[in-house]
């Protein structure tokens, strides 16, 4: 067990508190403490995290909490809480609340006038839009889609106008239904497939949607947890050239022009000429305003 200093003493209160999404070293000191000085755990499946708690030889209770038993026990814990308990809530991995159930028991403890603490770490979303390559300046996350076709197309059609990253949670049984759907309405847009993150088989495959579509069509469905991160959409003309121009602003003040051209042309999927001769044009005019 990692020695924990003073400054990790915990006060009363709940800590809603991120765990590993597959690497069990990925916790931070302050989870340990806070893991370690509470009365009790609320989590999802007591097994899962009684794995991470016996890695490192904490013997905290565990209460299992969850969608189909929170009539029943958010009352005694909002109990607890009030009387001056230590109460960590976790998820089976990464950060509770993103698309995981837990908001009632944060907004009935902030009704009752208890202190909630985030206590932060590991996020699948954020690990996925981390290692993706894509555009990370503004960014959507859409949770899960709807399993239907119907549903999850209508919900694809709403989000195709977004100019911003956005990224997806999905299991592995639907992921080549959901390419195929999402290669349909959103286009020839970069993408990349994240599954296992942080995991012995991590692995992160980039393309267009249509490229990821057709190899998870033809593989089937993969294995493990999937997040999967589209790129914004770039389309010539209008609003969109305005966009151009301020991505390769922001390119050009990091890389030189060549670098510039090249990383704006992969994001954006556009004719290497047409990216060149606007970031010329931009260069241009930068050395004409010195």
């Amino acid at each position: 067990m990692t020695s924990l200093t003073p400054q990790t003493r915990v006060t009363p209160g709940l800590y809603v508190t991120a765990t590993p999404i597959g690497n069990l070293e990925d916790i931070t000191l302050r989870a340990l403490a806070v893991l370690e000085q509470a009365d009790f755990i609320l989590c999802e499946d007591t097994r899962v995290t009684g794995k991470l708690l016996g890695r490192y030889g904490l013997r905290t209770p565990l209460k299992s909490y969850h969608d189909h038993n929170a009539e029943k026990v958010l009352p005694g814990v909002i109990e607890k809480l009030k009387g001056g308990a230590i109460v960590a809530q976790v998820s089976d991995a990464g950060t509770p609340l993103i698309s995981d159930p837990g908001y009632r028991l944060v907004r009935e403890a902030r009704a009752a006038g208890v202190d909630v603490w985030p206590v932060p770490g590991a996020s699948a979303a954020l690990a996925a839009l981390m290692g993706a390559g894509l555009p990370t300046d503004s960014f959507y996350f859409a949770g899960f889609l709807p399993p239907k076709q119907g549903a999850r197309q209508n919900q694809l059609e709403k989000l195709s106008s977004l100019k911003t990253t956005t990224i997806f949670y999905e299991s592995p049984r639907r992921l080549p239904a959901c390419l195929a759907d999402m290669a349909a309405i959103l286009g020839a847009r970069e993408a990349a497939v994240c599954r296992e993150l942080t995991k012995l088989y991590e692995e992160v495959r980039r393309g267009p949607l249509g490229e990821l579509a057709a190899h998870y069509a033809e593989a089937g469905p993969p294995k493990g947890e999937v997040v999967i991160v589209v790129g914004p959409s770039l389309t010539v003309g209008g609003d969109d050239d305005a966009e151009l121009v301020s991505l390769l602003r922001r390119a050009l003040k990091e890389m030189s022009l060549r670098e510039a051209v090249a990383t704006v042309t992969f994001m954006t999927g556009r004719k290497r000429k047409q990216v060149y001769q606007q970031a010329l044009e931009l260069a241009e005019a930068d050395d004409e305003g010195r």
